[in-house]
């Protein structure tokens, strides 16, 4: 199961690795990290996505590649067989782009957990939190990428003739019709042809923890995908394909995460 529960963490806070991979929207005008060191679950280490990701290109969050994700994640102090969780403060459920990085780069799915309902919830719950400064242990990280779970420009151009996946898009149905204009600069607005909307937002409750199974399916069932394939995400940047990705995977249990990476931050380029 990708997601845990507040009370089953409270019991084994010492015996998991738990990351902090807040991030917010740059029109928030909220720093992950500055947050991260007033307040955090205890002995959790943080996740920079920005830092974490590809340096030498102008897309958001784009994935990096395997010697920098190693050396990121023993920094951290991760090692290969540890089980993690991983939780998030932030509106747009940022904990499931760690997750999915995690599985892209090779570690066991059944080890990577999301909290459900993030820090939100574990401290409307009155659950310990502190601001003490966490000592890691480097390890040695290996890893082996998944390439599989990755998908590019040129193979969404080639789907729209020859459809041998569904494309779903994560943003407002008023982002990908077309109707408001896109946060970052640079972009036009639209969506994929041939692509899909479910808005994330839509299987995400006030408390910021997941839908019901019931309703997700419900959810994915309502936009009429052919099931028999495979179902790529896409975003503006990759983040909330993540949080569809790890969404659909609570309902089928066999799914693997496949992105889009570039997501409309490079198909929806002027």
């Amino acid at each position: 199961m990708s997601l845990i529960d507040t009370s089953w963490l409270e019991k084994n806070l010492y015996n998991v690795k738990i990351i902090d991979a807040s991030w917010h929207m740059p029109n928030t005008n909220r720093n992950g990290y500055d947050e991260y060191n007033k307040e955090h679950l205890p002995n959790a280490v943080f996740f920079d996505l920005d830092k974490n990701s590809k340096i030498d290109t102008d897309l958001p969050h784009m994935l990096t590649d395997s010697k920098s994700w190693e050396r990121i994640l023993s920094d951290m102090g991760i090692e290969n067989n540890d089980k993690i969780v991983i939780y998030d403060n932030s509106d747009v459920i940022s904990s499931c782009r760690c997750w999915y990085n995690l599985i892209y780069f090779g570690h066991d799915p059944k080890l990577v957990h999301v909290l459900n309902g993030g820090l939100k919830k574990w401290k409307k719950e009155n659950k310990i939190t502190n601001s003490e400064s966490v000592i890691t242990k480097v390890s040695r990280y290996s890893c082996v990428e998944n390439i599989e779970l990755v998908i590019n420009k040129k193979q969404i151009d080639n789907n729209i003739s020859e459809n041998k996946f569904n494309v779903v898009d994560a943003r407002s149905k008023d982002r990908f019709e077309g109707k408001v204009a896109e946060p970052r600069k640079g972009l036009r607005s639209g969506s994929i042809k041939n692509s899909f909307c479910l808005p994330f937002s839509e299987l995400i409750n006030d408390d910021h923890t997941f839908a019901s199974k019931d309703k997700i399916l419900e959810k994915f069932k309502a936009i009429k995908l052919n099931h028999n394939k495979n179902i790529v995400f896409t975003c503006g940047s990759g983040v909330t394909a993540s949080v569809l990705a790890l969404a659909y995977s609570l309902i089928n249990a066999k799914y693997m995460p496949t992105v889009y990476d570039g997501s409309w931050a490079e198909y929806g380029k002027n």
